[in-house]
């Protein structure tokens, strides 16, 4: 899969639908507060072939994958929701084969089956701009005469042919949305009874049955979670790996209750997860040695410590992104998405973790580490029990216990990052030394190290006393 293409462009769209008469006249927009000028614009005559696979999953995600000819935005448009009546729409120019970039996006639902047209959308629209007095576009109505049909439908009568209006939000605010909205009412349309003319003409896709119980419901909605996430990812956003990383652990923790039922998917998980720390690993770390450096004196911070710590780290971080992108463009992930689909879609019977059994395996931990020769292995896996505790509790509605048990989480976390910082801290100093370098702010920054480790283990006791209260 080729990396972005830059000619790739992203618009968020506000949007409402309204249905309407045939025989309906246009409103007027004279009088509406804010809006200075109304300018209608030359005709438009667009046709639209809609893709997606044969079970129509990105339908059933609402999402649409369109060809568009004709107007001033004909290319190849995917419309992914991003809250109540809003969409993101990310564009690529027009070409014959769906591009790439856009399917990418989109690959954790389609995986690797295949992308037909299943619409084709003709519509004459007739548009008007509303600006304010700088000229600016506030808002845009679209008044639309659509013709759809089902592609390889053998019904000549199957065509629809329907009237609908648009307003589209530019620059102004939700509140002028609702003005304008309020006088196409007035003057007798309603608000659509679909959200997209595809899904008009598709109907409702096939929705699995809701899972009944708490348990099977938190699985459903953190696997939904994975594809936001995965899509966050694919674009680089800020954060985007963490939120993944963690979402994976969520669905381990809830998993944890039948291992060996779910061994296969734990593995998978696992290893999921494995890819993605190493670039978190580096994000964390870059992070970290930029804050540090930064509340340094600066005569404090000597030779090339910064590009070292930071520009090394940042580097690691792209080399972990791009391993991270080939393992969600390849079959192994897609098949353990598949899976997880099973388990979603299987009959409530399955055992997950409860909170009492993740609390004794955060005591059996606690236990343990009082004889482990490796103290801070040891702390690492109260950390990683204390996790699985956190999870189990928030999906059982536990709130006071996943407050208490994320606090160890927190405690710990600090103080693994701090094990990691020390150990990279060595390793980069001695490259340093090697050079020639001045080693002196590397050995501040590990005294700093060692601070937050002990400060660490001694919050560790009372977070443990308090969730045993809560528990």
């Amino acid at each position: 899969m080729p990396a972005t293409d830059p000619s790739t462009s992203r618009y968020r769209e506000v949007e409402r639908k309204f249905d309407v008469d045939a025989s309906a006249i246009s409103p007027s927009f004279e009088g509406i507060a804010g809006v200075a000028h109304v300018q209608p614009l030359p005709p438009q005559d667009l046709a639209a072939v809609y893709y997606d696979t044969p079970g129509h999953d990105l339908a059933a995600h609402r999402i649409t994958l369109r060809r568009r000819t004709g107007g001033p935005d004909a290319g190849w448009h995917l419309k992914l929701p991003a809250g109540p009546a809003t969409r993101t729409e990310v564009r690529a120019p027009l070409g014959p084969e769906i591009p790439d970039d856009l399917l990418d996006v989109v690959l954790a639902i389609v995986r690797d089956r295949p992308l037909a047209p299943v619409a084709r959308i003709d519509t004459a629209r007739s548009v008007v701009v509303l600006r304010d007095e700088r000229g600016e576009v506030l808002a845009e109505f679209c008044d639309d005469q659509v013709s759809a049909s089902v592609e390889d439908s053998q019904d000549p009568q199957a065509e629809q042919h329907w009237r609908e209006w648009e307003l589209e939000l530019g620059c102004g605010d939700l509140k002028l949305l609702d003005r304008l909205s309020n006088r196409l009412l007035d003057t007798g349309a309603r608000p659509a009874g679909h959200g997209s003319k595809l899904a008009k003409v598709l109907g409702d896709p096939a929705v699995p049955p809701h899972p009944t119980d708490r348990l099977h419901r938190a699985l459903a909605k953190q696997i939904e979670q994975l594809l936001v996430a995965d899509r966050a990812v694919r674009a680089d956003a800020d954060d985007s790996v963490h939120q993944m990383r963690v979402t994976i652990r969520r669905i381990r923790s809830l998993l944890h209750g039948e291992e060996t039922a779910h061994a296969a998917l734990l593995g998978e998980l696992q290893e999921l997860g494995a890819v993605l720390g190493v670039a978190r690993d580096a994000e964390v770390l870059a992070q970290r040695y930029q804050l540090a450096l930064d509340e340094l004196a600066p005569e404090l911070v000597r030779g090339p410590v910064g590009e070292r710590l930071v520009g090394g780290s940042l580097r690691r971080y792209q080399t972990g992104r791009r391993r991270i992108l080939a393992a969600l463009r390849s079959p192994r992930y897609f098949r353990l998405l598949d899976g997880l689909d099973e388990l979603v879609s299987a009959p409530a019977a399955e055992r997950y973790a409860t909170v009492g059994i993740a609390y004794r395996r955060l005591r059996k931990a606690v236990k343990a580490a009082k004889k482990a020769a490796d103290r801070d292995a040891a702390l690492h896996r109260i950390r990683k029990a204390a996790k699985r505790l956190r999870y189990a509790a928030a999906a059982a509605n536990k709130k006071k216990i996943a407050k208490r048990a994320k606090a160890i989480q927190t405690v710990l976390g600090d103080h693994q990052d701090s094990v990691v910082s020390r150990a990279h801290l060595i390793a980069q100093a001695d490259a340093a030394a090697a050079a020639g370098e001045d080693t002196f702010t590397y050995g501040l920054l590990y005294a700093r190290e060692v601070d937050l480790a002990a400060r660490s283990r001694a919050a560790l006791r009372p977070a443990l006393r308090r969730l045993g209260r809560a528990v």
